[in-house]
């Protein structure tokens, strides 16, 4: 390396870089160039502006109203919109259909339509079923699909022999006598038939107890389309399974009087939400109606608000103080979250028997829908009767109302005691003057089934009747001493009528009418050998003294209350 770096002419080859750039010398200095300029595009196509279209001719098939928008137009009673003989009607039960030829007004449901006249729908008034009816304006909402299934029309007095093929079972008209065979009939009574005998309903009843074919009938009550779907199943049995759940529960009656009305068959058997319908002896499913199938649910109307500031009877401050109090109330009960799945037939009773007690009742619907606990508490106020206050918090809270009367109206009050007088006497003799203290009572109504529970109770010797109620504490305590010995010998021995001896010597006999205990104790035939044939068969006259026992002498309580009477 040494010797490499003493060549002459050689450079070092790890020499430094310089240190900086080299002078420049030339006086002056170049300006910098100006920026790109950004190029200008054209605006883009679609905002040109295009000459506008000549306006078309709007038509309500076209408009763009569905259940979000704010659609809201008042009506009254009477014809909203008719197209020839096709019209929609706002009547009594609210929003109905009118068809030609059909048997009465078509309405979406039945047995949940509100009885408070509607004030204003939520959509263009038509008619949702197939062409040639009104035409509906487009919502976006497609209507249901028609089935693809040609289902052709049968006589159920002549069905397909037994065994065809692609056919199946298809139960005959009947039952009937023997003797007896179908008959067509036109009206709802020749249809039925003659009344079904229990032996009859048990038969028709049992197979269908553990079936699952049956028709399912939810928040919306007995809608239109169900009664299509009724006939379909009777169209092969001759019973139709219906189980009802959710808010038509709460008004079963009303439930099963529209089924009868409207597919015209009778209620067989009934046991809880589960229905078991009748088609009738003589039914015949190619003479049935057809009722056309609603392809859209129509919107809900407006109806008037249940909750007011000022409810009937009420002012706004009273109002507003029983609902303060209904807060620190504790709910009578608790519905199930799943309303679709709950069963509330004792619904009404439960809150009939909870006014008893109280002015306020309250029920909890936590997890509910609020459509549906807004309809219970529509159906409780029509039927308890009561006055709803407040839906708030999930909860039903109602008012009994200033007309309300109790369930009990002719049972019969006792008189209680509040406070009783110490100084009284033993006899209750003393001077209700002389006393300071005033004796206070309060009436208390008591139900017919408790009413019957007290007699019993007293004619079986188990409670007592007082004659006075202002005892003292020694003239209770005596009460209750000789009732007790009473009590006790009406419990644990047998019927006895103690009476005293002919001889006159004190003792004293005992006459039972043909007792016979579990042990045998007392034997009939013996104690007749022994008394001679100049008593009555069954009884003995014979001393309790004399008379052959494993129970020692004087140890029943018998003996104490012979003993008793005897002194007097």
């Amino acid at each position: 390396m040494v010797i490499l770096a003493t060549l002459p002419g050689s450079s070092n080859l790890f020499s430094s870089l310089p240190p900086g750039p080299p002078p420049n010398d030339s006086p002056t200095s170049m300006p910098p160039r100006p920026p790109i300029p950004v190029p200008k595009y054209p605006p883009p196509l679609k905002s040109r502006k295009s000459p506008k279209p000549p306006p078309k001719r709007s038509t309500s098939a076209f408009k763009t109203v569905h259940n979000r928008s704010k659609y809201y137009k008042p009506v009254s009673e009477g014809v909203i919109a008719s197209d020839g003989d096709r019209s929609v009607v706002i009547g009594e039960s609210g929003v109905s259909y009118l068809l030609p030829g059909a048997p009465f007004e078509f309405q979406f449901s039945y047995s949940e339509t509100p009885k408070a006249k509607p004030l204003a729908i939520r959509e263009p008034a038509f008619l949702p079923f197939a062409p040639p009816t009104m035409p509906r304006p487009w919502t976006g909402k497609a209507p249901l699909k028609k089935s693809k299934k040609k289902i052709p029309l049968f006589d159920s007095f002549n069905p397909p022999p037994p065994g065809t093929k692609g056919v199946k079972h298809v139960e005959m008209p009947g039952p009937f006598p023997l003797g007896k065979f179908p008959v067509e009939g036109r009206t709802r009574e020749e249809i039925l038939g003659e009344p079904l005998s229990k032996a009859e309903i048990r038969m028709l009843v049992k197979p269908y107890l553990s079936h699952n074919r049956q028709v399912n009938l939810g928040r919306d009550g007995l809608t239109h389309n169900m009664l299509d779907l009724i006939h379909s199943h009777w169209k092969r049995q001759r019973v139709c399974k219906v189980r009802c759940k959710g808010v038509p529960t709460v008004d079963m009656d009303n439930v099963c009087h529209h089924l009868e009305e409207k597919t015209g068959g009778k209620i067989i058997h009934r046991v809880g939400g589960v229905v078991y319908l009748f088609r009738g002896r003589n039914y015949n499913h190619r003479t049935s109606p057809q009722y056309p199938v609603m392809l859209w649910k129509p919107a809900t109307p407006v109806y008037p608000k249940l909750i007011q500031e000022a409810p009937e009877g009420l002012t706004k401050f009273e109002a507003d103080e029983l609902r303060m109090k209904g807060k620190n109330l504790i709910p009578i009960c608790r519905l199930e979250n799943a309303v679709k799945n709950g069963v509330y037939i004792s619904l009404v009773k439960d809150v009939r028997d909870a006014f008893e007690g109280s002015p306020l009742a309250k029920i909890d619907c936590k997890g509910m829908h609020a459509s549906d606990y807004k309809k219970i508490g529509a159906k409780l106020k029509e039927l308890v009767p009561c006055v709803l206050l407040s839906f708030d918090d999930e909860q039903i809270l109602m008012w009994r109302g200033h007309g309300w009367k109790s369930m009990y109206q002719g049972a019969p009050s006792f008189i209680v005691p509040i406070v009783a007088d110490v100084a009284s006497g033993l006899d209750g003799s003393d001077d209700p003057k002389n006393n300071n203290h005033k004796l206070d009572s309060k009436a208390v109504s008591s139900s017919p089934k408790m009413t019957s529970l007290w007699k019993r109770a007293i004619e079986s010797n188990k409670a007592l009747l007082l004659d006075e109620i202002g005892l003292g504490p020694d003239a209770l305590l005596k009460v209750v001493e000789e009732f007790e010995g009473i009590s006790q010998a009406a419990e644990h021995s047998y019927p006895a009528l103690v009476t005293l001896s002919e001889d006159g010597t004190g003792g004293l006999k005992a006459e039972y009418e043909g007792y016979h205990s579990e042990g045998e104790i007392y034997n009939n035939d013996d104690d007749d050998d022994d008394a001679g044939g100049d008593d009555d068969d069954g009884f003995v006259n014979e001393p309790f003294e004399e008379m052959e026992s494993p129970v020692p002498p004087g140890s029943l309580p018998v003996d104490l209350l012979a003993k008793r009477l005897g002194e007097k």
